[in-house]
């Protein structure tokens, strides 16, 4: 998925809002597992601070590039080399306005990570990443709808967008059955930009899917 440098959390006061405005996001909520998956315990979720920046850049990295993310099945190793993000980017996530960058949290490790902005009426979902040896475990499924819900408190927002790579037929299929559909709307590939990777081929395309959130 597309990395995004300016946006998807940063510390609010919370504060009566209007309908519409955005609510403060909880520090850290336990939500007990129900999908069966490595390790123990409940996850956590927190929106991450910049002290965070390391251990994210390093989740994200395992999770997309290079022989280690191949122990999941995310990875994009055979259609891009280089980096697939660096800290300034994921400062830029946590600090951005109307962007949270969520931390998912299993007995005091990082395990996920995924990005929230608010775009209008719509909230933007980027920045997903999951150790490797826990991919394929129910885990992710876990994280969209908590993803989803935390969107609908705190922008009232009633759709979800992401960007995927074409190419990426799985990953299309599976957030497909989470839900998503494809719109037929596409962007290019930024080729020549190495912030977002080196392509290994030459037909690289993003495209929007949506998911009404009701």
């Amino acid at each position: 998925m597309r990395r995004r440098a300016l946006g998807s959390g940063r510390s609010r006061t919370p504060i009566a809002r209007a309908r519409g405005e955005p609510r403060t996001m909880d520090t850290a909520t336990p939500v007990p597992e129900t999908a069966a998956s490595p390790g123990t315990g409940a996850v956590a979720y927190r929106a991450a601070v910049l002290d965070d920046v390391p251990v994210v850049v390093a989740l994200v990295e395992s999770a997309y590039r290079g022989d280690a993310s191949r122990a999941g099945w995310t990875t994009e190793a055979d259609i891009l080399d280089g980096r697939r993000t660096d800290p300034e980017g994921v400062a830029a996530v946590i600090t951005a306005p109307g962007s949270v960058l969520l931390l998912v949290e299993r007995d005091g490790a990082v395990v996920a990570c995924c990005q929230l902005e608010h775009r209008g009426g719509a909230a933007y979902f980027g920045m997903f990443a999951v150790r490797p040896e826990l991919q394929g475990a129910g885990l992710g499924k876990l994280i969209i709808a908590e993803a989803e819900r935390r969107v609908r408190e705190l922008w009232d927002v009633r759709e979800m967008h992401m960007t995927v790579i074409t190419v990426r037929e799985e990953l299309i299929a599976w957030y497909e059955r989470r839900g998503y559909r494809r719109t037929g709307e596409t962007s290019p590939f930024p080729y020549g930009d190495e912030r977002f990777g080196l392509p290994r081929r030459d037909d690289l395309r993003f495209e929007l899917l949506v998911k009404p959130l009701v």
